[in-house]
């Protein structure tokens, strides 16, 4: 199994909620109460997309063709009950 890092871009919704999608993974589109849940939803669909691909025959994104990388610096969001 391999890993591999994505970048996502999360907005808010105006109707409230985010919104998130990816310029390394065409079709990723997602939105989530929080932008916690949009990352884990965007890590499902992406695996399926890949899964998707693989099964049938179609190249994979090209970020899912190149090692994985070994140092990774990431942007999260934290939730703190106030």
């Amino acid at each position: 199994m391999s890993e591999f890092a994505i970048r996502l871009h999360i907005e808010p919704l105006e109707e409230g909620g985010y919104l998130a999608t990816s310029p390394d993974v065409q079709g990723l589109v997602v939105e989530g109460r929080t932008r916690i849940e949009c990352v884990e939803f965007a890590q499902d669909v992406a695996r399926k997309i890949a899964e998707t691909c693989i099964e049938q025959g179609d190249p994979l994104p090209e970020i899912f063709r190149s090692p994985g990388l070994e140092v990774l610096e990431f942007t999260i969001p934290v939730q703190i009950a106030s």
